[in-house]
């Protein structure tokens, strides 16, 4: 796997100063996509021990409230396993923090189905995620209005209570402020 960029002290994908990792690697190839040299799966540079270090560090700090993960796209099958290995690693050294995910998939249709490639990679994907953006950009429904989403197709799923309850159950947008 590939990646763009890593971000420190990125508030806009997530509640509070996030570790952002923008992967390289999508196919959706939205239209008003604001990341598109993502797209290619070579873009960028490979993701390495050393990378995943590097984000490990990143997070120790206790201002850091969690991880998200963008794209490219976090869900094609060729990210999944490097992302499941660093996902594990995060959520064993700091279970306190959030792990948020932006995917053009949607969440029943492409990532519940096992339509993603090995379902036990997939699944143990979704087991470290706590928010879910999914759904792909639609420029004609885009709303710079909305919060931690660019057009009014996607959903801010929170992971965990939707697999327990076998339903959608959406992120209430005050949820975890602090005022």
């Amino acid at each position: 796997m590939n990646y763009a960029t890593i971000k420190n002290l990125d508030i806009a994908n997530g509640p509070g100063l996030r570790v952002s990792l923008f992967v390289s690697g999508c196919t959706h190839h939205c239209k008003g996509c604001f990341n598109p040299e993502s797209w290619n799966f070579n873009y960028g540079q490979p993701f390495t021990e050393e990378t995943e270090e590097e984000i490990l560090h990143l997070l120790e700090s206790n201002h850091i409230r969690g991880l998200s993960l963008l794209g490219g796209e976090p869900f094609e099958p060729q990210n999944q396993a490097a992302l499941v290995h660093l996902l594990r690693q995060v959520k064993e050294k700091f279970p306190q923090k959030d792990i948020w995910c932006y995917s053009g998939y949607n969440f029943e249709k492409d990532m519940l189905t096992g339509n993603l490639g090995p379902w036990e990679i997939t699944e143990e994907m979704l087991s470290y995620i706590d928010v879910l953006v999914d759904g792909e950009f639609k420029l004609d429904l885009k709303n710079p209005n909305l919060r931690f989403r660019g057009s009014e197709n996607q959903r801010v799923i929170r992971v965990q209570d939707s697999l327990k309850q076998d339903k959608i159950v959406l992120w209430d947008d005050g949820e975890g402020l602090v005022i």
